[in-house]
């Protein structure tokens, strides 16, 4: 069995086209040692979009790396993602640091911890909803966050 390069279901090795997303496996029809090398042929990019888009999220590092290799420096929807993620991360810090200054002193260790930890919480959450609709191929902006990725990444 085979696996579709743009969505990853499992195919059969003969399929044109694959049953999940529809799109052409660029497999021959032909079986036996033909399709065999055509399943080796390596792509134009390493991995698909989506995948760069939701390992963008994964770290600063990724999006950065993201944002100067190629292909993926040309490619808006992987650029957006890795602005986003980066964006995302310094308004995160900038956050958690403001509030561990003026929050703490105001409410008293226990309480703004509790607080804290309630809103990191809704960060993490936010960040796997992220990936999940980067890996989707889906372009969901962050509001403030996702204006100023979408600038960056069409500023090409």
């Amino acid at each position: 069995m085979a696996f579709c390069p743009q969505c990853g279901v499992e195919i059969k090795d003969n399929a044109a086209f694959c049953g999940g997303c529809g799109r052409p496996t660029s497999m021959p029809a032909a079986s036996g040692f033909a399709s065999a090398q055509a399943s080796a042929v390596p792509t134009s990019t390493p991995m698909a979009d989506n995948v760069a888009g939701m390992l963008a999220y994964v770290t600063i590092i990724p999006a950065i790396i993201f944002l100067v290799v190629q292909p993926y420096s040309k490619n808006k929807f992987v650029r957006f993602h890795a602005f986003q993620s980066i964006f995302c991360g310094i308004a995160w810090f900038v956050l958690w640091t403001v509030m561990s200054i003026v929050l703490t002193p105001i409410l008293g260790f226990w309480v703004a911890h509790s607080f804290m930890s309630l809103i990191s919480l809704a960060a993490f959450a936010l960040w796997l909803f992220l990936l999940f609709k980067a890996y989707q191929g889906q372009m969901f902006k962050v509001p403030v966050v996702g204006d100023l990725a979408e600038k960056q990444a069409n500023s090409l």
